[in-house]
Order: C-alpha cells, then structure tokens, then sequence
C-alpha cells in the first residue's frame, strides 16, 4: 500500500503559499537545500514535477496546482481537528464549490443557487464561471462540486459524471420599449420578420432550438449580433439594439432589471438546465437543496 508523506507535502504546501524556498526555509526553521530535497523526494514519489523555474520565479505546474488544492483542504482540516479535540469553535462554514457554464443567464443561476444559501447551516460559496468542457475538467479532479449547465454531459466526453436534470422552459421575446412600439404593432411572432435580434451565439443548444423555430413559422429576423455572454445581450437589449429571448421563469426579473417590455412566449423552444456531479445519487446538502427547488417551484 503506498502512503503519503506529510511532512514533504508539509513543505511543498509552504513553499507554494510562501511563494519561494527561502520564505519558506524561514517559516519552517529548516535549511533551504533540506527543503528542496524533500520536495524533490515528494516529487519522485507521486512521478510528477510540482514546480518549475521561470526565471527566477518557482512556480506550480498544472499537477502542482492540484496538489496544493489538497493539501490546503488537509492542513486546514487538521487544525480544525485540534481546534476540535480542545473544544473550540471551527466557524467552518459548508462549502460548495460550484461551476456555472458562461451560457446560463446569471438570474437563472442566482435562482438555482438561492436555496443553498438559505439551509440553517451556514454555506460558503465559491462560484467559477467557464465553457462546459473546462469546467467538466475541473469537476473530474474534484476541483467543484458542482456544475450548473443548460445541457447534459456530452457523450464524447470521457468524464465519469453524471446529468441530473432540474427543469426546463420555454423561452420569451423582450424588447426595449422605444423598439416594442414599431414591433408591437404586429402578432407575435410575425412582428419579428425582418426585425433587429439579438441572438445566443451558434453551437448552443438554444441557438439550435430558435433557428429551428424561425424556420418552422418561416421568420426572417435581421441578426445584429451574437453573444456568448447573456449578461452582454441583456444590455444591448435595454439599449434597443434588437429584441432577444431568455428563459421565461425569469420574465419578470427581466422586465423590471432591464425595462423592456414582453413581445411574447415560445413554447416550443424549451431550455433546459442541469445539475453535473460525479455523485449519481446526490449525497451534498447544499445540491440537495438546489435540485429539491428547482424541480419543485423554479421549473415545477
């Protein structure tokens, strides 16, 4: 059975925060060639290289960097543990380290959040926002624990993961109201046929959806821009620049955060959202609380 040597984790751990071996021969009170020697032994023991030189500079490799989130995990425990065994208070709040694909309006994702934040115990939350596969990386290596996604796991990739759906949507059409009054004047949605759109960038699962729908009630919108980014497309949209759909739970929000105006509801271009853990039965309170609201009230 191969074990774990603390002390040179121990001293990698302290060169990484310290920044150098020298800062950190000074915090442990040990010789410089002694650490590096013992991190070089860590190094041979896990097969990989924790560090490398950039000039004058140490600085963590990608393996190093997933290292060192371990190690902190650990030497944070342990002085919990001895907080603990004396009877003081840890303060450690329940963290929940969650993803969230860039192409999730952050109101949906406020909303999915929400519930974790109001459990009786206290949550810490650390949200990273990144592409699907990125952050299917990172879930891998149990860097999240969490991700929050308006598809499921692709098959192609090779990540042991499993999609847990929390609901899904139609969408609505918004408009700014200088720019609802000229469309207004015609049905929904034949009033958008030549109008100015903004749209979800192409390869999205909503993007496929709409132009799907345009073909089928033969509308032609005039496309004035494409976004990855929905927070983006909501301030183009206030400013009037095109008329642009986001998922209908959130239609008020929309309406009184940005002052547009509703043109109307597509039902047959559904939104769907995700919950991506490696659990295939959710153990995590926080994600408990999450999945149990969505499908009950957000989306039920």
């Amino acid at each position: 059975m191969e074990w774990l040597n603390y002390h040179h984790l121990l001293y990698f751990w302290t060169v990484a925060k310290e920044g150098s071996i020298s800062k950190a021969s000074g915090k442990l009170r040990l010789a410089q060639p002694t650490i590096s020697a013992q991190i070089h032994t860590l190094e041979e023991a896990l097969g990989e290289k924790l560090f490398q030189r950039v000039g004058r500079n140490l600085v963590l490799t990608d393996v190093g960097r997933t290292v060192f989130g371990y190690a902190d995990e650990i030497f944070t425990l342990g002085r919990e543990l001895l907080d603990v065994v004396k009877n003081r208070p840890t303060g450690r709040p329940l963290t929940l380290t969650v993803g969230v694909v860039d192409v999730v309006p952050k109101l949906i994702a406020y909303r999915l959040l929400e519930p974790a934040l109001q459990l009786p115990e206290k949550v810490h939350v650390v949200i990273k926002e990144d592409r699907l596969d990125e952050l299917l990386g990172q879930l891998s290596v149990h860097q999240l624990d969490l991700v929050i996604a308006d598809a499921p796991v692709p098959q192609q990739v090779r990540v042991r993961a499993f999609s847990h759906k929390l609901g899904d949507c139609g969408v609505h059409f918004h408009a700014a109201p200088k720019l609802h009054a000229q469309l207004s004047k015609k049905p929904f949605p034949q009033c958008l046929d030549g109008a100015p759109v903004l749209l979800p960038a192409k390869g999205t699962s909503l993007r496929r959806a709409l132009d799907t729908w345009f073909e089928e009630v033969n509308i032609r919108p005039t496309i004035t821009a494409e976004f990855d980014d929905t927070a983006l497309m909501k301030v183009f949209g206030q400013a009037g620049e095109g008329a642009f759909c986001l998922p209908s739970v959130i239609r008020k929000e929309i309406e009184e955060q940005y002052n547009v105006r509703p043109l109307g509801d597509v039902e047959q271009v559904r939104e769907s959202f995700y919950a991506i853990s490696v659990e295939r039965r959710i153990k995590h309170p926080a994600v408990v609380a999450i999945t149990r609201t969505a499908r009950k009230e957000l989306f039920g």
